[in-house]
C-alpha cells in the first residue's frame, strides 16, 4: 500500500529564533523540508533571510499581517497533500511524531489528529519524555478533542467543510470556528499519546497583538463569538461544561494508568498534567 503524501505548514511573524528551533527539530527528526511551506506575515526581523536559506517546498511572503486564517490557507493550498499538518512556529517536534499521528488517525479513523504536548520552558529532555510516554501511551486517544498548536488534517476535510475563516481581525479565533465546523459535520478528531511535541506558548499570536497595541486577552466580544459559532450564550456555556467534565475524566484515567496525561505544563522544575 502506498504511503500517504504529507505536507507541513506554519505561519510566522518575527520571532526568528523560535522558527529556527522548529525547523531544526523537523530536520533532526528526518522530515523532508521540501514538504514544508512557511508563510511569513510581514516580519521585520531576520525571518525572511533565514527562510530564504532553507530548502523549503515553498515560502509565502505576505506584505503585511493577513492573520492566522489567511496564512494557514495559503500554506495548505501551496502544497496540497493527503495529510496537511498546520502548526505553530513556536514548537519543537520529537522523533516519530508524524508516524504517531498517522498511527492514531488510522487506528481511530480520525480526520483531524493533534499530538500530545508539553508547554512552558524547554528545560527537560523532550526526546526522552516522548520516547517513554509515546511508547506507553501509544494507543491512548482523546477522541473528540483537538488543539490548534498542531493538527494533521486529512484532505477530505477541506472538501467537506472548507478552509479556515480568512478574517484578520479574528486574532486567532479561526481555530475555534474551524473546530465548530468539524463538530457540526461530525468529523472525527482526537489527541494522541503516540506523538509528542513541546510548545513554548502562543509566541506568534502574542507578537501580533503587541504590534497592534492589544492586550493578550483582547479579541472578539462574547456577542460576536456566539454569533459566529451559531450558538446561544447558554448553548456555549453548556458545551464548555460538558467539555470540561470530559477533560477531567480523561485526565483521571490517564493519570491512573500512566502517571501522566497528553497535556502537560513544565512548572517549577516539574510537570503538571492537565
Amino acid at each position: 500500500m502506498s504511503q500517504p503524501s504529507l505536507a507541513v505548514t506554519f505561519a510566522c511573524y518575527n520571532q526568528v529564533d523560535y522558527t529556527r528551533q522548529c525547523v531544526d527539530s523537523l530536520v533532526r527528526t528526518g522530515f523532508d523540508l521540501g514538504r514544508v511551506i512557511a508563510v511569513d506575515n510581514g516580519s521585520s526581523d531576520e525571518t525572511r533571510a533565514y527562510l530564504a536559506g532553507l530548502p523549503l517546498g515553498g515560502a509565502v511572503l505576505n506584505g503585511h499581517n493577513l492573520g492566522c486564517g489567511v496564512a494557514w490557507n495559503q500554506g495548505a493550498l501551496a502544497l496540497q497533500a493527503d495529510w496537511t499538518v498546520v502548526m505553530n512556529n513556536d514548537v519543537v517536534v520529537s522523533p516519530g511524531w508524524i508516524e504517531g499521528l498517522l498511527h492514531a488517525a488510522q487506528r481511530e479513523s480520525l480526520k483531524v489528529v493533534s499530538p500530545a504536548l508539553i508547554e512552558g520552558p524547554l528545560d527537560y529532555d523532550l526526546d526522552a519524555i516522548a520516547a517513554d510516554h509515546g511508547r506507553r501511551m501509544r494507543d491512548t486517544v482523546r477522541v473528540g478533542a483537538r488543539h490548534a498548536v498542531c493538527m494533521m488534517i486529512h484532505r477530505s476535510v477541506w472538501d467537506e467543510i472548507g478552509y479556515f475563516r480568512a478574517t484578520p481581525k479574528l486574532w486567532g479565533y479561526e481555530d475555534t470556528l474551524f473546530f465548530r465546523e468539524l463538530e457540526v459535520a461530525g468529523i472525527r478528531t482526537g489527541i494522541t499519546g503516540a506523538s509528542w511535541l513541546h510548545h513554548f506558548g502562543s509566541v506568534t499570536l502574542s507578537a501580533l497583538k503587541r504590534e497592534r497595541g492589544l492586550s493578550q486577552k483582547e479579541g472578539l466580544s462574547a456577542r460576536d463569538s456566539y454569533k459566529l459559532l451559531g450558538q446561544s450564550f447558554l448553548g456555549r456555556k453548556l458545551a464548555k461544561a460538558r467539555r470540561k467534565r470530559q477533560e477531567a475524566a480523561w485526565r483521571e484515567q490517564e493519570l491512573a494508568k500512566y502517571g501522566a496525561t497528553v497535556h502537560g505544563e513544565k512548572v517549577d522544575g516539574g510537570f503538571r498534567w492537565l
